[in-house]
């Protein structure tokens, strides 16, 4: 996709300080999130590549009122889209310190404590915020309440309650004075990080499909290559698909079930809590012609 900078442009005018920080923070950032092939070496990407996708939906989404957010926000919604996948690539040591704190409530009781590859990828929201407070001075966040922020809108891009006032305040204080407002962040975070399914979420330069070899990983990977274009509406969110194996169309019709119930969720918490809107409503499946063999092979849904 077209990777959009507007939103770090935007912070660079408001906050040449914010965005120095999240500049120099782009580097060990970039580094860890490579690190999530240690645990799921046949994962669609996981790395920077997608996180800068995150970004770029987030901008979509907000659209014409960048404006109505101010430096702090745009700066925490800048790293949270960085980091939220950061548990993902945890070292051993991390691992073992960062369960303590975390609560798996009843877990272990139907899963296997020592698949450790299941136990982060089910939790690697909460591992990315350990990791976050673990290394906010390497990232260089400037306070304990930005760290607080980005650790929230974090934690928040999947399963967590976005409509808990207490976890995630309308309007949380950080010390130049400015209110953030958390659960608009978290669920843009969240809705963005759900609508990147479309092909070149796998860019073919750095991952080669053909040399998978788990099953699961396969349909996966096989899934987001038939989606060949996620297009944005100020309505809709629109699947372009194309695939002739009957496997897949039935697993792309089981995605957009669940982008829709993240978009109503996300459009919920935004409609109820915040001054702000999401303006899409529907997700939409539509065929596309294989550019290989010329086939119209799936119809709307």
């Amino acid at each position: 996709m077209d990777y959009n900078f507007e939103m770090e442009t935007y912070l660079k005018q408001l906050n040449p300080e914010l965005h120095r920080r999240f500049r120099d923070a782009m580097f060990p950032m970039g580094n860890g999130l490579s690190k999530y092939k240690m645990y799921f070496p046949e994962f669609t990407d996981h790395t920077i590549l997608h996180s800068m996708n995150v970004i770029s939906f987030c901008s979509r989404l907000i659209g014409d009122r960048l404006d109505h957010l101010n430096a702090d926000e745009v700066y925490i919604l800048l790293m949270a889209c960085y980091l939220h996948d950061s548990g993902m690539g945890i070292m051993r040591k991390d691992y073992e310190a960062f369960s303590d704190r975390i609560d798996f409530g009843d877990y272990f009781m139907t899963h296997d404590r020592t698949d450790l590859s299941a136990v982060i990828r089910d939790f690697h929201h909460e591992f990315s915020a350990q990791f976050i407070r673990k290394y906010a001075a390497i990232f260089d966040i400037p306070s304990p309440e930005h760290e607080q922020a980005i650790v929230q809108v974090v934690r928040g891009h999947r399963i967590t309650d976005l409509t808990d006032e207490r976890e995630y305040p309308a309007d949380f204080r950080v010390p130049d004075g400015n209110s953030v407002c958390l659960p608009y962040l978290a669920a843009i975070v969240r809705l963005a990080d759900e609508i990147d399914v479309a092909a070149d979420r796998n860019p073919v330069l750095l991952y080669d499909i053909s040399r998978l070899t788990d099953d699961r990983q396969i349909r996966e990977n096989k899934k987001v290559q038939a989606v060949r274009r996620l297009k944005i509406t100020d309505s809709d969110f629109i699947l372009e698909v194309s695939t002739s194996e009957e496997e897949i169309r039935t697993e792309i019709g089981k995605l957009a079930d669940k982008m829709q119930s993240t978009l109503d969720y996300c459009r919920a918490v935004v409609s109820s809590r915040t001054s702000f809107t999401i303006t899409q409503e529907k997700v939409r499946l539509e065929s596309v012609v294989d550019p290989e063999n010329e086939m119209c092979i799936m119809d709307d849904n």
